[in-house]
């Protein structure tokens, strides 16, 4: 079993990579990781809010349209448009200061391409962690006995980063936790426009990782309110673990 581990810097904080393949070398495990780290670097340029020349950018400029961008960018534009609909706006990427602005979707996207990318290549075993989006393919390799067991995702308490509260069992999937762990308290409410206090931390767990990162967002808007929302045909075989605001308890579906 050939297993490579990367880390890179894109959209302002570090991607982890972990691969394994038994059909593939490693050397080619490596040229694959090449290519996604390519990819971030392109979706950096086209939904950064501080690039000035992004789409992203241009779009909150009013300098061209949604119709005039490439079709990622309206890909993401009408997934932003799914997530608002299905939190009942508590996510809403066009109610930010300067105009639409996708961050609270984007890394769970692109980690899941990164994923699918890979598994292209031909990594049997994948895990890209985007600072908390996370896409998992494959199960994890015990390199002891060859064994495949799901990968086990642990979620820490935001209030005490050396202590983790929560493990997920995923074999293929993806998962989201947003909260104040890296950033502090920068998610806003769309609703009121002041700083999100529906949550502490907000974890998502399901098939697709766009959707999981903007309902980690959208959780923190709405806390326990937000367990409304999982009645949702299209949000069958999704799980929310939340820890609440001024309580040190935890609510989960």
């Amino acid at each position: 079993m050939n297993r490579v581990r990367r880390q890179f810097e894109v959209w302002g904080t570090v991607v982890d990579v972990d691969v394994a393949s038994a059909v593939i070398s490693e050397t080619m495990l490596k040229n694959a990781i090449e290519k996604i780290i390519e990819f971030c670097r392109e979706v950096d340029q086209d939904f950064s809010t501080y690039i000035d020349s992004s789409w992203i950018t241009l779009l909150r400029q009013g300098k061209v349209e949604i119709q005039d961008c490439p079709n990622l960018v309206r890909e993401v534009y009408e997934l932003c448009g799914q997530a608002k609909y299905l939190s009942d706006g508590a996510f809403d990427p066009w109610a930010v200061a300067g105009g639409f602005d996708p961050s609270g979707l984007v890394k769970g996207w692109a980690a899941d391409i990164c994923a699918n990318m890979l598994v292209a290549a031909g990594a049997q075993h994948v895990q890209v962690n985007a600072a908390g989006d996370l896409a998992l393919r494959g199960g994890w390799c015990d390199p002891a006995d060859g064994d495949v067991k799901p990968w086990k995702i642990g979620v820490v308490n935001p209030d005490n980063r050396q202590e983790v509260v929560k493990i997920f069992e995923i074999t293929d999937g993806a998962i989201a936790t947003s909260g104040t762990y890296e950033r502090g308290a920068h998610i806003n409410d769309p609703y009121t426009g002041m700083i999100a206090i529906g949550a502490k931390s907000a974890t998502i767990v399901g098939k697709e990782g766009w959707l999981c990162d903007a309902l980690a967002t959208a959780v923190m808007v709405a806390g326990s309110d937000a367990a409304l929302w999982f009645g949702q045909k299209e949000l069958e075989g999704y799980l929310v673990w939340a820890v609440n605001r001024h309580e040190s308890t935890s609510w989960s579906i």
